[in-house]
């Protein structure tokens, strides 16, 4: 019986000693016995807050792939929502197993990446243990062959790491990036490295002179607060200094001191005050509280200089905001745990945040899949790796859409009722073609008539597989009556 320092849940610990059990005999590369993975998967999502049935599910999820377990064992012994868990797992790994030629599987193509994405749309739980159990085989990487740790490391930069962008779990995503980018490019690698930690180094007296000063004014205006610095990723900087032709003078923010505090309006109450203090640099303030970044960032950042003529970004938070910033979709499952699973075994869609849509069309096309519907992936336009726009209604609500749709795709995201009598479109106040295509920011209203029907030329005027599926629907049912 494996016992853990920690006193598990009869229930958890009875699941430990079947996945022990059951994978008995097996060996990692490493020399060390098999079942040491899947505990440190387990352990993995324990610390990113998951309930108990996906701890369970994580310390079980190669049983059925690896050993003579069946689905039907683990639902008798462990119920059927952890069977559910598991059975998403199993299918994940075995739509993985045939795509050997990665360049077929990558974003660049997506076809068999919507596959992996669709077979796991049942419940987000499965991509979450997914990418802990990536994350504990990149921590491993060093035991494969050589030509292994490549091909898994270059898989795991192009997929998973944008993946875990695309969920908004940043701890996770750096340190899956990072990993990755050493044994893809460990020259590369190495030299930035050395760069950041130079850096850090000489700048560590500034950011402590600016930490005292900050703190002096915060404590003085009685704003609760935490302050601390980071430094950049070296896989961040690496894409970061491709954008700006490796111009080390245009990264402002390879250290940047976050400032927590207890709710927005000390957010706010704090950048003033910081800018009270240094010069705020023009054209450096971005807040993702009132408009969050396509996964649901939120954070105010703002560059300044110092008085020593220092440049030095801030990031100002809440509390909320910044466990969201550090685990994401993991920490959004927490807080709407019921929210989020009440109907994965329906298929039934439910209302979720703005930043939570997507998965609302995973759920979509998994539902679809298991009625026996066929999907077409080459029109889905489910693509995680792609930018994403925030338009506004005319009261001011945030409508998340991919960069590229069109005002028809906006009608059909407010409901498919509003999509299908509309008769024009008003973007910013003027009238608008319904080809027009709409930018960040835009304020969109849509003009509808009770006469108006959905018509078949309104194909080309949508991008989002969502509005086609509506429309779609529509005509149907308009030849049906």
């Amino acid at each position: 019986m494996v016992k853990d320092s920690k006193a598990y849940s009869a229930k958890r610990q009875k699941a430990i000693d079947f996945a022990t059990k059951a994978h008995e005999g097996q060996f990692r590369n490493s020399g060390d016995p098999y079942i040491v993975h899947p505990l440190a998967v387990m352990k993995i999502v324990e610390d990113w807050g998951m309930d108990e049935d996906t701890c369970i599910a994580a310390v079980l999820h190669d049983v059925v792939e690896d050993t003579p377990v069946t689905v039907a064992d683990i639902k008798n012994e462990f119920g059927e929502q952890v069977a559910f868990l598991v059975d998403g797992v199993t299918k994940l790994s075995n739509a993985r197993s045939g795509m050997r030629d990665l360049d077929t599987y990558l974003p660049e193509t997506k076809d068999n990446l919507l596959r992996l994405l669709v077979a796991v749309g049942s419940d987000v739980r499965v991509l979450i243990i997914k990418l802990a159990d990536r994350l504990h085989n990149l921590r491993t990487l060093s035991a494969l062959p050589q030509e292994k740790q490549k091909k898994i490391a270059k898989e795991s930069l192009e997929v998973f790491a944008p993946l875990a962008d695309r969920m908004n779990m940043g701890r996770l995503r750096v340190e899956m990036a990072d990993i990755a980018f050493s044994y893809v490019d460990p020259k590369r690698y190495n030299e930035l490295r050395v760069l950041i930690d130079k850096h850090a180094q000489s700048a560590e007296k500034t950011l402590k002179k600016v930490i005292e000063e900050v703190s002096e004014l915060l404590t003085r205006e009685k704003i609760k607060f935490e302050i601390g610095g980071r430094v950049k990723s070296v896989y961040s900087l690496h894409k970061k200094l491709a954008k700006h032709n490796q111009n080390m003078g245009e990264i402002y923010d390879l250290t940047a001191l976050r400032v927590i505090v207890d709710d927005i309006t000390d957010c706010y109450l704090a950048m003033g005050l910081i800018h009270s203090l240094y010069t705020p640099m023009s054209g450096r303030i971005k807040d993702y509280i009132a408009v969050p970044k396509q996964n649901g960032y939120q954070s105010i950042h703002t560059t300044v200089i110092t008085k020593d003529k220092q440049v030095i970004e801030f990031q100002i938070r809440t509390r909320e905001m910044h466990e969201y910033a550090e685990r994401g979709l993991a920490a959004s499952f927490y807080y709407n745990e019921q929210k989020l699973t009440e109907n994965y075994r329906t298929g039934k869609i439910q209302h979720l945040p703005t930043n939570l849509l997507w998965i609302t069309e995973l759920q979509a096309a998994a539902a679809q899949l298991r009625e026996g519907k066929k999907v077409d992936l080459k029109k889905l336009k489910l693509n995680l790796f792609a930018d994403k726009i925030f338009v506004y209604t005319p009261k001011g609500d945030i409508i998340d859409l991919p960069d590229g749709a069109l005002p028809l795709d906006f009608a059909y995201r407010l409901h498919s009722e509003i999509g299908g009598h509309v008769v024009g479109v008003k973007i910013n106040g003027k009238m608008s073609n319904l080809n027009t295509r709409l930018k960040h920011g835009d304020i969109v209203e849509v003009l509808t008539s009770k006469n108006q029907t959905a018509k078949e030329g309104w194909f080309s005027k949508i991008f989002t597989s969502h509005a086609r599926q509506k429309l779609k629907q529509q005509l149907n049912k308009d030849k049906e009556s």
